[in-house]
Order: structure tokens, then C-alpha cells, then sequence
């Protein structure tokens, strides 16, 4: 395919895919890629926003053309630019991206210092504030590019101190250790209301209680990886501790959300064969959504096989939340079909509408954060980039309310709780009415 034709594409891919980036300084090795464009990073810059790329031990083979070194080199392109700079390549109308006066060139292999020493650093202020894309562009065919790259890209709005995280996300340290402390209060309630309710506390309740305080630290190691990026440019070593808590996280959230969903506990003391399975799916299929996680926020978009992770990490993710919806219905179609033989109408009704609640519930969730928060963080402005991850955090919140009060360890639950009148009136409603989803 020609890179008249190639290069719109990747770069339309970029817009598309690419996360808002938390920049830090990054050290990287590129080896023998033939690529006509590389995308290194996505940053929203303020009014003083500064982009910093170093190259050294660069290469450049290729087969039987010597490469022109003006046609390779580096720059930055704005979101705003973006549709301009693919209608000037689809038509032609530049030979090269690196040609376009709507992208800021930070420099081209012409300013490589002369061998054995091939590197070059240049810094670029930045005159609008906005989204850009680093990216890297290889104009000549054929040609394989080798080199160690350092980048910063930072804001620095008193002129004295950088803030390495994108514009919009600098209350992010804030916002989390703000949620992780509402976690650790939740915690504490939680575990008071398990002593005092100590006969009605069952597995699941110990269960849920890990929930909590896993996700409370998870909290914690975001925060501390936010500020130490925002401050130094490194997570010193905060983001190992992150997606450590992460991956457990994500595994006891959905695990829990099934083992309710099939009553294990407080309703059975076992699991069917069919709840085992969809556990066994479940839990190695988060397994490998947190490694695609973990390898992209890593390792950024500059890899070949970043869009194949994303595309992993989307599907993984999907297939999960389709998953943990089957129990609930299960349960629901059991309790349906054993109050019409247990004599029990009454209490079965209430278990029936607290698990039809709980289906609701979890649906409610899954689209609010799967699906609205991905259009806040497309429509928010760079300024309110946060403003996604708090509308998320909120959601999360007050799901985990609500499923804990809905399934909390006490004798006296009102869903359970039944009169003489309740329980002909429940009869006569399940008699007459089918309990559909």
C-alpha cells in the first residue's frame, strides 16, 4: 500500500484508539522497524507545555537507495491539524508528512550529529494549548530504523516546576486518594456490620470485605503513581504496586458479582457445574484482560503490537460482562420455578425482586463504565479530562453500595421479611404472573 494511502490511515487509527496520555519520561529502544509513522505519545499541553526528544545510537539500513535523513525525524501534530494534514497526504499534495507546515517539526535526521555518536536532543515550547500526538515519520521505503529515544513531555505553567501529567489530569493524585479514604471507611463500616451481625455473616460477606480493602489500596497506588509522575516524570515503582492491586481488584469484583449472582452462601452452600465454568472462564479471561492492560499502559503505542492489545483488552472485557450476567438469570429462573412447588411464594418473590434489582444494578454499571464514560473522556475538554475518571470512580462508589446493602449480613432484611398477608398476596401473584426479566 502506498504511504499516500498508509499513512492517513495510521494516523486516523491513532485518534481513534489513543488514550489521553500520563506522560513521564520515558526511555525507549527502537530496533529495526520499517514503519512510516510511529506514534510515541498523546499529551494534552497547556499554553506552556514543552516537548523534549533526545536520539542517540541511530541507525538506518535500507537496500539499495542511499535514505535521504530529511525525510526521517520527529514532530508534533495537534488534534485540531489532524483532518487537514490526512487530506493533504490522501491528495498528494506533500510527498512527505514531515513537508506539511501544519505539523511542528522538532528535527529530522539532518540534525543527527556526524557518527559514532548519531544522537541529537531539541526541545520544543509549545504556542497552543491543546492535544498533540509525537509522532515519528519514515518516509523513505524500505528503510529500517534503529535508535534510543528519551522523552519529556511536561507542563510547566510558573515556569519553575514541570508537572509531567497531561493538562486535565493533574487532580487525579487528589481525586483518588479522595475515593481510596471513602474505601477505607466503607471498610470499616462493613467489617462493624459483620460483628455485629455475626450469625448471618457468610463467605461471600468475608469475600466482599477483600473486595473493599483491595480496592482501597488500589486507590492508594494510583494516587501515589499520579503524584510521583506529576512531580518527578517516574512512578518510582508505585505502578508495579498498581497493577498488582489492579488485577486483583478486577478478578474479586467480577468473581464476587458471579458468586452472588448464583446465591453461593447466603442461598447454597455449593456451585453448580455450570457456576464453576463460568468461573473458570471468567477468572483466566481477566487474567489475560489485566496483562493486555498492564502492556499497554506500559509500554504506550510506540510498539507494533499495541492496537492488537487494545483490540484483546476490548474483546476480554466485553465477553466478562456478558459472562457475569448468566448466574443472575440463572438464579432468577431457579427461584421462579421452586416457588411454585416449596410453598414458600412470599419469600421467593422478594428473593426474585432483589435479584431482578441486582441484574439492573449490574447492567446500570457496566454501560455507565463502559460505555458514558468513554463519550465524557471523547467530548470533555483537555481541562476536564478528570472529570471521566471521577464520573467512573463515582459509578464504581455507588455500585458497591448498593450491592453491599442489597446482600449486607443481617437476619432482619426487609426483602426477606414477610407477613400472613404478604404471602397469600405473593401466591396469588406468581400463580397469575410470570417473573420476567
Amino acid at each position: 500500500m502506498p504511504n499516500s494511502i498508509l499513512v492517513p490511515l495510521l494516523l486516523f487509527t491513532f485518534s481513534l484508539l489513543t488514550p489521553p496520555a500520563t506522560s513521564e519520561i520515558r526511555s525507549l529502544h527502537v530496533t529495526d522497524d520499517n514503519r512510516p509513522m510511529i506514534l510515541f505519545e498523546k499529551f494534552w499541553f497547556t499554553h506552556k507545555g514543552f516537548a523534549s526528544v533526545a536520539i542517540s545510537s541511530v541507525s538506518v539500513t535500507t537496500g539499495l537507495m542511499q535514505p535521504d535523513p530529511s525525510r526521517l525525524g520527529f514532530f508534533l501534530l495537534s488534534e485540531g491539524s489532524l483532518n487537514q494534514v490526512l487530506m493533504e497526504l490522501e491528495y498528494n499534495h506533500i510527498p512527505c508528512v514531515v513537508d506539511s507546515k501544519l505539523i511542528s517539526l522538532l528535527f529530522t535526521f539532518q540534525d543527527l550529529a556526524p557518527p559514532p555518536h548519531s544522537s541529537v536532543n531539541k526541545s520544543y515550547p509549545i504556542g497552543y494549548p491543546g492535544e498533540y500526538f509525537l509522532l515519528f515519520a519514515n518516509c523513505n521505503r524500505g528503510s529500517r530504523v534503529t535508535m534510543d529515544i528519551r522523552m519529556e513531555l511536561y507542563n510547566s505553567d510558573d515556569g519553575v516546576h514541570r508537572d509531567y501529567l497531561s493538562a486535565g489530569e493533574s487532580q487525579l493524585p487528589s481525586l483518588y486518594f479522595m475515593f481510596s479514604l471513602v474505601y477505607f471507611c466503607f471498610l470499616g463500616f462493613w467489617i462493624k456490620e459483620c460483628r455485629k451481625n455475626k450469625l448471618s455473616v457468610h463467605r461471600i460477606h468475608i469475600l466482599m470485605a477483600v473486595l473493599l480493602a483491595v480496592k482501597a489500596f488500589n486507590l492508594i497506588c494510583a494516587s501515589e503513581e499520579k503524584h510521583f509522575i506529576k512531580v518527578t516524570g517516574t512512578p518510582h515503582g508505585w505502578d508495579v504496586l498498581f497493577y498488582t492491586f489492579q488485577f486483583f481488584r478486577a478478578v474479586l469484583l467480577f468473581t464476587v458479582i458471579i458468586l452472588i449472582g448464583t446465591g453461593w452462601s447466603f442461598l447454597k452452600p455449593f456451585l453448580q457445574e455450570k457456576e464453576k465454568k463460568m468461573l473458570m472462564i471468567v477468572i483466566p479471561l481477566q487474567v489475560l484482560a489485566n496483562v493486555a492492560s498492564t502492556v499497554i499502559g506500559e509500554n504506550g503505542p510506540f510498539i507494533k503490537s499495541w492496537v492488537t492489545w487494545n483490540q484483546v483488552f476490548l474483546l476480554v472485557d466485553l465477553i466478562c460482562c456478558c459472562a457475569i450476567i448468566f448466574p443472575i438469570v440463572w438464579s432468577i429462573r431457579s427461584l421462579r420455578e421452586t416457588s411454585k412447588t416449596d410453598g414458600k411464594a412470599a419469600r421467593n418473590l422478594a428473593k426474585l425482586t432483589l435479584f431482578k434489582q441486582f441484574y439492573v444494578l449490574v447492567i446500570g454499571y457496566l454501560y455507565f463504565t463502559r460505555i458514558i464514560v468513554f463519550s465524557l473522556r471523547t467530548i470533555s475538554s483537555y481541562k476536564f479530562e478528570w472529570v471521566a475518571n471521577a464520573a467512573e470512580e463515582t459509578a464504581s462508589l455507588v455500585f458497591y453500595l448498593m450491592m453491599f446493602y442489597m446482600f449486607r449480613p443481617t437476619d432482619r432484611n426487609e426483602y426477606f421479611l414477610v407477613n400472613d398477608d404478604e404471602k397469600k398476596e405473593a401466591e396469588r401473584y406468581l400463580q397469575t404472573n410470570e417473573f420476567e426479566l
